[in-house]
């Protein structure tokens, strides 16, 4: 005969086996740039696509929690410029803006939470300005 409590703990495992498959994990999902080549200046538009990789469709309402933007690609992470959100204009694209002073390559990192996941989303995308 099997115990109540054997029934407790198989019961839980179930549940909690069955939770965790529903939900997915922070490296099911990738920021990519919506333009990777831009002019450098001020005030430059840099946005962003998050997409869900098994599906390959963008994921609307993540709250970005943390950006920064540097030139780590040319070797030069000291080479910080300030970013600001700007308004959503399609679902799955965040926008930002920010200075891109000199021409060269450019790392903008994002943190993100989606709705539904426990883990933070972080990302790097790389993009270039030009002259």
């Amino acid at each position: 005969m099997i115990s109540k409590f054997t029934r407790v703990v198989a019961f839980a495992t179930v549940v909690s086996l069955a939770g965790s498959a529903a939900f997915g994990a922070a490296s099911d999902y990738a920021f990519e740039p919506v333009n990777a080549e831009m002019k450098k200046g001020d005030d430059v538009t840099v946005a962003v696509r998050l997409i869900n990789k098994a599906t390959g469709k963008p994921v609307p309402d993540a709250v970005i929690i943390r950006t920064r933007v540097d030139m780590a690609p040319d070797g030069m992470a000291e080479m910080e410029s300030p970013v600001s959100p700007l308004p959503a204009k399609e679902p799955g694209v965040y926008a930002f803006k920010t200075d891109l002073p000199m021409a060269g390559r450019y790392q903008l990192s994002v943190a993100a939470k989606v709705q539904g996941e426990a883990e933070t989303v972080i990302g790097k995308v790389v993009i270039k300005a030009g002259k």
